[in-house]
């Protein structure tokens, strides 16, 4: 089987291709210029590997949350190229990716939402796959869901902009952290994969987005009281 995978909800863009187990991946830095840089990186590994899109067997890609525009773009990519290889679409949770590229068993995600924010979820691996011991959500820092147990590791920007908060709230639960990991498509691959061999691949017209917050910017008023 041989599933691509597509990652752009932070200013890193990454494309990865899994084949059968394994997976190779390209990633830059790339700020804000995802649009412009994305299809070639994909034309590049494609080659590669010697595939075509036609030679796919499904695509999966980072549903967000994340960057409003970032996570757009990954979704209208997903949609174009599957409808144009006629194969299915899995959707990867950014926080999930998170975890899964972390090489933990418990991990709390946390990525910067901007507006003093957060986008957190807790996850725990049982029996090979990841289980959602804090729903994906957007919080504060201060006003993280609480859990239970100690061995969590932290990843994720939200513990670099907000890492004494979190250290607070959660305290001698962690175990470590990374704040300098991002998601990654060779993560959203994996997963991606192991949901395509469920069979709970979707059509590429439900390639959708996962918002957790409707508003991106805080009213000249607003950033004034803060």
């Amino acid at each position: 089987m041989k599933i691509l995978a597509i990652e752009t909800s932070t200013e890193y863009c990454s494309v990865a291709l899994w084949q059968d187990g394994v997976v190779s991946e390209r990633c830059e830095l790339v700020g804000q210029k995802h649009s412009e840089v994305l299809i070639e990186m994909l034309d590049a590994l494609l080659q590669d590997s010697g595939f075509r899109i036609q030679d796919l067997d499904g695509i999966t890609f980072g549903k967000g949350p994340g960057s409003f525009t970032g996570v757009r773009i990954a979704c209208g990519v997903t949609q174009g190229l599957a409808l144009g290889a006629d194969v299915d679409v899995v959707g990867v949770c950014t926080l999930e990716a998170l975890a899964e590229a972390s090489g933990k068993d418990k991990v709390i995600a946390a990525l910067d939402a901007r507006m003093s924010e957060l986008y957190l979820a807790a996850y725990e691996r049982r029996d090979g796959e990841w289980s959602a011991v804090i729903a994906p959500c957007l919080c504060k820092a201060e006003d993280a869901p609480a859990l239970s147990g100690e061995g969590w590791f932290g990843v994720g920007s939200g513990f670099a902009v907000s890492g004494v908060a979190l250290q607070a709230r959660y305290g001698s639960q962690l175990s470590g952290v990374d704040e300098k990991a991002v998601p990654q498509a060779s993560a959203v691959a994996r997963i991606g994969a192991r949901e395509f061999a469920k069979g709970v691949a979707v059509d590429a017209a439900l390639a959708l987005p996962l918002y957790l917050r409707d508003k991106v910017a805080l009213k000249t008023s607003e950033r004034a009281a803060k």
